[in-house]
């Protein structure tokens, strides 16, 4: 995600409406949000692929261990159970706090999905008909905003589901290209679609937060 600042381009007519600074606030927090969670993804990945590692390792360790006869009980109790240890604990639950972290921000794009569509039954409310209402900033119409806004919200609520299935197989994974299938879905974000960042691009110049 481009982390360009936004600017503050004046749309051709003046926007001086409550839906109006609602819907460009929302904007700015949906570039703001998913800035934030490319931030959680790429720190997401990277311990994703340290759990990956650890596990080979460990998996490897206990392999030569058994071939070698010399898998310890006792003291060692914790190595009966092929790759564990404390260390990928601790990253489990380093990938569990960026989970809650991609959570709280999709909760908030929930939010702003619903804040947007009550400005459209607002809109509905004062002005009936679409055709009979003027757009708040260039072309689109107010309803237009809440499409893009739930696509959105769509988009990455599909993507945290899988990245907790993503979280929850990894460290049981003993499969190693099973694991690097786990790693690519989540550097990649298959329910992310292509088209998110053109939304999100599209939505920032109808509001005057990018030059046309």
């Amino acid at each position: 995600m481009d982390a360009k600042t936004l600017g503050s381009a004046t749309p051709r007519k003046p926007v001086s409406s409550v839906s109006a600074r609602k819907i460009k606030d929302n904007a700015a927090d949906w570039h703001n949000l998913i800035l934030k969670w490319e931030t959680l993804n790429d720190a997401g990945f990277a311990t994703a692929n340290h759990i990956a590692n650890t596990k080979i390792s460990l998996l490897s360790e206990n392999k030569m261990e058994l071939e070698s006869g010399s898998l310890a009980s006792g003291d060692n109790a914790e190595k009966v159970h092929p790759g564990y240890s404390k260390d990928l604990e601790l990253l489990c639950e380093k990938l569990r706090a960026t989970l809650d972290g991609l959570t709280k921000i999709q909760v908030k794009m929930e939010k702003l999905s619903s804040t947007t569509k009550g400005i459209c039954e607002l809109e509905n409310y004062h002005y009936g008909e679409e055709n009979k209402r003027p757009p708040l900033f260039h072309t689109w119409p107010t309803a237009h905003f809440y499409e893009v806004s739930r696509q959105l919200s769509d988009m990455y609520e599909k993507e945290l589901r899988l990245k907790y299935s993503i979280a929850e197989e990894l460290a049981h994974a003993t499969d190693h290209d099973l694991t690097l299938s786990y790693l690519s879905l989540w550097l990649h974000q298959p329910y992310v679609e292509s088209d998110s960042k053109l939304l999100l691009e599209s939505m920032l110049l109808e509001t005057g937060h990018r030059a046309l």
